[in-house]
C-alpha cells in the first residue's frame, strides 16, 4: 500500500524552528513533484509549498515565502519542509502531496496521495 507520512511536528515558541519530513512508503516518489499544505482549525486546506521531482524548482504561498524552505531527498524518498521565524498564524495541520501538478499560481494535489498530517502548534 502506498503511504505518505508526514513526522516533525509539534510546539514552538514565535520565532523558532521545526522541520517537517514526509517519507514515501509502498513505491518511491523520487519522479513525483511533491508539495506541501495545511489547514487551520475551521479554515481550508491550503498550499504551502511545491517541489519539482528533481528539486530544481520550488515554489511558496506569499505568507511563507523568507521562512519556509522546501527540499527533497530522493535517495531516501523523503521530502522536508524547514520552518523558521514561527509566527503563531502558521498553527495548522501540515499534509503533503504527491504527483500533483503545478499550476501558474501554485500546486494542483494529487488526491490519490496524501499522508496523514501533523500538528504544528506555535505559540505567542
Amino acid at each position: 500500500q502506498v503511504q505518505l507520512v508526514e513526522s516533525g511536528g509539534g510546539l514552538a515558541q514565535a520565532g523558532g524552528s521545526l522541520r517537517l519530513s514526509c517519507a514515501g512508503a509502498g513505491r518511491t516518489f523520487s519522479g513525483y513533484a511533491m508539495g506541501w499544505f495545511r489547514q487551520a482549525r475551521g479554515k481550508e486546506r491550503e498550499f504551502v509549498a511545491y517541489i519539482s521531482w528533481s528539486g530544481g524548482s520550488t515554489y511558496y504561498t506569499d505568507s511563507v515565502k523568507g521562512r519556509f524552505t522546501v527540499s527533497r531527498n530522493n535517495a531516501k524518498n523523503t521530502v522536508y519542509l524547514q520552518m523558521n521565524s514561527l509566527k503563531p498564524e502558521d498553527t495548522a495541520v501540515y499534509y503533503c502531496n504527491a504527483g500533483g501538478t503545478r499550476t501558474s499560481v501554485n500546486y494542483r494535489p494529487n488526491p490519490a496521495y496524501w499522508g496523514q498530517g501533523t500538528q504544528v502548534t506555535v505559540s505567542s
